[in-house]
């Protein structure tokens, strides 16, 4: 597990991962090289997988984004696996999960406009078939970040959030 050093360097990394190692190990207390050698250890061990610009949509002209449900009727492992090609050949998908519950899967999928998700889909479902689509368009993004919370990779907590502190109690004697 991660202890509370690398858990302040992966914090400023995940905000800013151009930063120089040194003004980063200042900021956490390190020097230079022990400082390097965590960031090296964290990425051989696979916690940093890489590292990445994030663009402004509207800047590259993808500034729609549509988060598409999508239903089968259809579950064999050939099906499957043509639709998980087809889906990740669109390079306008950039999230794709399977899904629990009603719909099987979702993805989220971004456009320069209408016009554009339109032949997206229409390529799709000249790919591969499918029971049911549904699209809905984002009218405003409210909260995007691709910043993990790290308070559940503390060492000890196995995955769960520290427990918080229960508030101390007084027994109270009540006379009958």
């Amino acid at each position: 597990m991660l202890d509370e050093m690398d858990i302040k360097i992966l914090s400023i990394l995940q905000e800013d991962c151009t930063r120089p190692v040194a003004e980063i190990g200042k900021e956490v207390g390190l020097s230079t090289t022990p400082c390097w050698r965590r960031i090296q250890k964290l990425e051989e061990a696979g916690v940093i997988e890489r590292r990445a610009a994030i663009l402004d949509p509207l800047k590259v002209n993808a500034g729609v984004t549509v988060i598409v449900s999508i239903k089968t009727d259809q579950h064999s492992h050939a099906w499957l696996d043509r639709f998980h090609g087809a889906v990740t050949d669109f390079p306008e998908v950039v999230e794709f999960y399977r899904m629990s519950g009603e719909i099987d899967y979702m993805l989220r999928v971004v456009v320069p406009d209408i016009a554009a998700y339109d032949a997206f889909y229409k390529k799709l479902i000249g790919r591969i078939e499918v029971a049911k689509v549904s699209s809905a368009f984002a009218m405003e993004q409210i909260k995007y970040t691709t910043a993990l919370p790290l308070e559940f990779a503390r060492a000890g907590t196995e995955g769960r959030p520290a427990k918080p502190k229960q508030p101390e109690t007084a027994a109270i004697a009540i006379d009958k």
